[in-house]
């Protein structure tokens, strides 16, 4: 998340206090409400998730216990013209990433044209030189993406990083819903929202209409989720979806490779998989091509996989379009592969690999957000305003040090969105991961995503490993 500055546009109240109209009949129902009621219909939901086991871990914890994922129980609410604007934008920009990463992996016309400098690549372990040449099933890299939006004003949604490699989240969205179904069944018959409870259905149909093309079978192709295991930080979401869609949940020990297939174990013997959703990291998919330590992946798989005998999704080395200093060529890249303007902006970056931006960098970090290029869960950032002079300086100290592994960016005023307290609706930060399907057959955005959101007040991350919380995502039919 960046951090704050000036003033932050509240999504629920106008400036003179009146509702907006997104959270107009939301507002007029919960002003009617027994405040004791509400505040039992939420220890209520938060009873819910701890008895479906709703949980995550968080890396580096020395207990290594599992937490409850915090869910507040205040929609967050987008009328259906914002929601239009925004899917628009979403459609273009993984429109681009996609014919992005063929580009990277075959001619390399961005490079060629000067539109992006071959330091972007040169030693990056994010591109993997095996994809070169090859084109997964379908010409589909980026089968399920997440877009982390932001928004700063009425009009203003930005982009502030995108999720190509194993986006998750979408359990929650999926599960946040439902608790607020169950918990409020009459605020669904007088606001019309749009559903996300079929996205398991769509996902699996999107992940099926991937399948190479030699896939054989009277039942339509069998897909499977790959999962790290237990202790993975995500591996309730992995079930979840897996038994969502019907699919088998693996690991890399029920899976081996058999006459040119990767096959899982059943009760009834091996069995051939034509579509593998996984969520295990490149790294570790196949110990005889990448980490030959690994144990979470399947011996051979990579060969199958460029012989066409199984769909991996997402594709090996989609993770370059996850790089932060290559999101800050994402202009340029929507512009080069789609011959539009974006229509979702990029926060403005800095590249400290280049000198001029790290100087500017350093002599500003009290005032900026500095992320790592490969960060993911709030781990390994810093933000300026909220830092310590001794945590600028160990920071200037890494900066210093590996100036490339860093970006930087400017402080933002962040909008808001009520979340019930103890005093009643108090304003909190809040950004958006919509979830995106691509296959063959085009792009579809679910209607909403996961609103994360920073419990704390005056917090700025709301990432659950650093203590943020989630919300439903209400998008208003017409």
């Amino acid at each position: 998340m960046a951090a704050e500055s000036g003033t932050k546009f509240d999504e629920m109240l106008a400036a003179d206090g009146s509702v907006r109209p997104a959270y107009a009949n939301f507002r007029q129902w919960f002003d009617g409400q027994d405040t004791e009621w509400l505040r039992r219909q939420d220890a209520e939901a938060e009873r819910f998730f701890r008895r479906i086991g709703i949980t995550f871990n968080v890396y580096g914890e020395d207990a290594g216990e599992e937490r409850l994922i915090p869910f507040d129980m205040i929609p967050r609410i987008i009328t259906a013209p914002e929601w239009r604007k925004l899917t628009r934008g979403i459609e273009q920009r993984v429109s681009a990433l996609n014919a992005f990463l063929h580009d990277l992996y075959h001619r390399q016309e961005i490079i060629r044209s000067g539109r992006l400098p071959v330091e972007a690549l040169r030693n990056n372990e994010a591109f993997l030189s095996q994809m070169i040449g090859f084109t997964p099933p379908g010409g589909v890299y980026t089968h399920i993406v997440g877009i982390d939006l932001v928004r700063t004003g009425a009009d203003d949604f930005m982009v502030l990083e995108d999720n190509a490699r194993t986006p998750s989240g979408v359990s929650y969205m999926l599960e946040n819903r439902e608790t607020m179904m169950a918990m409020f069944p009459e605020l669904f018959t007088r606001i019309p929202v749009r559903p996300v409870s079929d996205y398991p259905r769509r996902l699996v149909r999107s992940l099926r209409a991937c399948a190479p093309p030699g896939w054989k079978g009277d039942k339509g192709p069998v897909v499977a989720v790959l999962t790290p295991g237990i202790y993975n930080s995500a591996y309730f979401e992995h079930a979840f979806l897996a038994d969502q869609m019907g699919a088998e949940l693996v690991e890399g020990s029920d899976l081996r490779v058999m006459d040119g297939r990767v096959c899982m174990r059943t009760t009834t013997g091996y069995k051939a998989i034509d579509v593998l959703y996984r969520r295990v990291d490149d790294d570790y998919l196949d110990p005889l091509t990448f980490n030959p330590n690994s144990v979470l992946g399947v011996a051979g798989i990579f060969d199958v996989y460029r012989a066409g005998g199984v769909t991996i999704a997402n594709a090996p080395g989609t993770g370059i379009a996850d790089d932060k200093a290559i999101y800050s060529y994402m202009p340029e890249i929507v512009e080069f592969y789609t011959g539009e303007k974006p229509i979702l902006q990029n926060v403005p970056t800095w590249r400290c690999s280049e000198a001029d931006s790290l100087g500017y960098v350093l002599d500003n970090l009290s005032d900026l957000v500095v992320k790592e290029v490969h960060g993911s869960g709030g781990y390994g950032m810093l933000i300026g305003p909220t830092s310590s002079k001794k945590e600028l300086s160990d920071f200037e100290a890494k900066l210093r040090t590996k100036p490339g592994n860093y970006i930087a960016q400017p402080t933002l005023s962040l909008s808001t969105v009520p979340i019930f307290a103890r005093e009643g609706l108090a304003p909190r930060h809040v950004d958006l991961r919509p979830f995106v399907l691509v296959s063959p057959e085009g792009v579809d955005i679910t209607p909403g995503g996961l609103t994360r959101v920073a419990l704390k007040k005056g917090s700025l991350v709301v990432n659950s490993s650093q203590g943020g919380g989630t919300k439903d995502t209400w998008v208003l039919d017409e």
